[in-house]
Parts: C-alpha cells; structure tokens; sequence
C-alpha cells in the first residue's frame, strides 16, 4: 500500500535512505552519508514524500520524495528491490502530478 508519509515512519525511511545511498554509491567514502545523516533527517520531512508499506509485515519498503514537480528520490529497501516497488511509487506520483522531473545534482569530488 502507498500513502502519505507521517512523523512515524522517519526512522524506516531514513534507514532504507542510509543502506541505499551507502550501497548504490559505493565510489563515495560511507563517511559521507553518515556524516549527512543527521541534517537529510531534519529537511526530508519538508518534502512530499509518499511510502510504501508491506501490509503483511507492516513494515516501510520504500519511498519516493517529491519537491513541486520534481523527484528528488526513489528508493527501495535491498531485500525487496527488482519487486516493483520502485515502479509503483513513480506511478503513484505520477498520478499526484501532472509534470513530473527528476532532480539530478551532480557533485564531484571537489565538493565532497
């Protein structure tokens, strides 16, 4: 099931958020993403953000954050990944919006 985030999910989807960015940017030092922990936690309850959630194991399995009519991330807990998931959540937003883009901030080394 897809919904609305609420004030209790933060610590599920700042964990899925966590071993992701850790996993998928294995080239960026993990240091990185736990040294930004902290302040993603304080500014990602201001964005859009809708969570999929397991109805058997009630538990969060991923998310996507929206800002207006951009998407600035989907992300999918590992043990679920290749399930769907990431599509539902795009198609979600999709429908919550008309003009959808994706948000690409791209940083080089320099700017770590």
């Amino acid at each position: 099931m897809i919904r609305a985030f609420e004030e209790k999910d933060l610590t599920a989807i700042m964990q899925i958020w966590l071993d992701t960015n850790i996993k998928t940017h294995y080239f960026i030092p993990k240091e990185y993403w736990t040294d930004n922990y902290e302040m993603v936690r304080n500014v990602l309850p201001q964005a859009e953000i809708y969570v999929y959630e397991n109805d058997a194991a009630k538990q969060i399995d991923g998310f996507i954050g929206l800002s207006n009519e951009h998407i600035e991330g989907i992300f999918v807990r590992e043990g679920v990944q290749s399930k769907g998931i990431g599509k539902q959540l795009l198609e979600y937003a999709k429908c919550a919006k008309s003009n959808l883009k994706i948000l690409m901030i791209i940083r080089t080394k320099k700017s770590m």
